[in-house]
């Protein structure tokens, strides 16, 4: 497999994963409080990879050569972007929500071309945005009328957009600042130290549960605690790689709607294909397709401004 081959197909599964937490993350909540739920999850993640991430001196050599990108990626990628999002999606409806979400390739995009100087904006990106965006939205109203009318569902707009520029930020970051330090590592320790800085703003503000937490609580904690692990370590590495550029690695998030689609066909019974999800899901494909077609090698914007 081609280095090329493998960060698409990388990519992909990275989207895969992330598109399996929404379910899992509702039926936490079912069960605890938002803050308490992502504390947990954040620490359990960055315990998963200590054994994946290699020696004591080798988390001490990064805080010590590092603190500062740590410190960047555990504010922008695990507090802000987590706690601006849970409380965010408790103002607006579900299909909002997605559609808000939705909107992180275009803003990693814009702030990308801004500030690394060499991920410019062409013509194929912004259609590519645009018709992503338009899937994510056929694909959220079939699910979910979109509205928004009271003041305090603007205000979730505004938070769940204050995530977006979080994570946006944060990919932008890693690409440019972490060449050369291991990401399972970096995403060990961001993970943690954000997990336990949540978990006290959770002592603070939320009262605990109280009652027993069943079975499918564990499960669903287990796995988005994986996810988090694992998906982040790849998501690091591929930005990382001096060939990938930010905003077209950032393209391929609008899958996670659709593969959230149709996992929801398959595990759940009440789920059936409708005309306007399998639209949206064939705009978003086809655009990805279109964006991607004919790039080879690593020098992706010379083929993309032909």
């Amino acid at each position: 497999m081609s280095r090329r081959a493998n960060t698409i197909f990388l990519a992909i599964v990275t989207c895969l994963l992330w598109s399996t937490v929404y379910a899992a993350i509702k039926i936490g909540l079912k069960y605890e409080t938002p803050l308490h739920f992502a504390a947990k999850r954040f620490i359990i993640a960055g315990l998963i990879l200590l054994p994946f991430a290699g020696k004591l001196k080798d988390y001490i050599s990064i805080l010590t050569s590092h603190p500062r990108l740590v410190f960047q990626i555990t504010l922008l990628q695990v507090i802000l972007n987590y706690i601006f999002f849970y409380l965010g999606m408790n103002f607006v409806p579900g299909a909002l929500g997605a559609v808000i979400v939705g909107s992180q390739p275009l803003i990693t995009a814009l702030l990308a071309a801004i500030i690394t100087g060499n991920d410019s904006i062409t013509r194929r990106k912004i259609f590519t945005i645009i018709s992503g965006i338009a899937g994510i939205i056929l694909i959220s109203t079939a699910r979910q009328a979109l509205k928004l009318g009271s003041p305090a569902e603007l205000l979730g707009v505004l938070l769940i957009l204050g995530a977006n520029l979080s994570t946006s930020l944060n990919n932008i970051f890693i690409s440019m600042k972490s060449k050369g330090v291991n990401p399972i590592i970096l995403n060990s320790i961001s993970l943690f130290a954000g997990g336990i800085f949540i978990y006290i703003i959770a002592v603070i503000f939320e009262r605990p549960a109280e009652n027993e937490f069943p079975l499918i609580y564990w499960v669903s904690l287990s796995w988005i605690s994986f996810v988090a692990a694992f998906a982040f370590s790849i998501w690091y590495k591929l930005l990382q790689r001096p060939e990938v550029k930010v905003s077209e690695l950032n393209l391929w998030k609008f899958l996670i709607p659709v593969f959230g689609a149709i996992l929801s066909w398959i595990i759940v019974p009440e789920e059936k294909p409708d005309i306007i999800t399998i639209t949206g899901i064939i705009i978003i494909s086809s655009s990805l397709l279109f964006f991607f077609k004919g790039i080879k090698g690593v020098t992706l914007d010379r083929h993309i401004n032909k």
